[in-house]
C-alpha cells in the first residue's frame, strides 16, 4: 500500500543501488517465470506431435528434454541465489521502514 510505495521512495533517495538491484531481481524472476513456460510449451508441443511408437528413437524430442532440463536446473539454481540476495535487499529496506510508516500516517 501506502507505506510501501513510501519506502520505496524514501530507499530510493538513501540508497538508489539498493532500489535498482530489488527492480532488476523482480525483472529477472518474472523472466525466469516467461523462459520456464516457453520451455513447457515447447516441450508440451514436441510430445503431442511425437509418433508414441517412436518417441524413444526421436532424437529432437530427446534433445529438447535435455536441454529444458539443462535449462530448468539452471534457472533454479538462479531462483535461488536470487532469493537470497532478495532477503537481503529486504533486510537494508526494512531499515527504512520507520520512515515510511510515519510517512503514511501524514498522508
Amino acid at each position: 500500500g501506502l507505506e510501501e510505495q513510501i519506502l520505496a521512495m524514501v530507499v530510493n533517495v538513501e540508497k538508489p543501488e539498493l532500489e535498482q538491484q530489488k527492480q532488476d531481481l523482480v525483472r529477472k524472476q518474472n523472466e525466469f517465470k516467461v523462459v520456464l513456460s516457453r520451455l513447457e510449451d515447447e516441450l508440451l508441443s514436441q510430445l503431442t506431435e511425437a509418433n508414441p511408437a517412436t518417441i524413444l528413437d526421436n532424437l529432437p524430442l530427446i534433445e529438447g528434454l535435455e536441454k529444458t532440463k539443462a535449462t530448468s536446473k539452471e534457472i533454479a539454481q538462479q531462483v535461488a541465489s536470487a532469493q537470497n540476495t532478495e532477503v537481503e535487499i529486504n533486510y537494508s529496506r526494512e531499515l527504512y521502514r520507520p520512515v515510511a510508516a510515519e510517512g503514511s500516517i501524514l498522508f
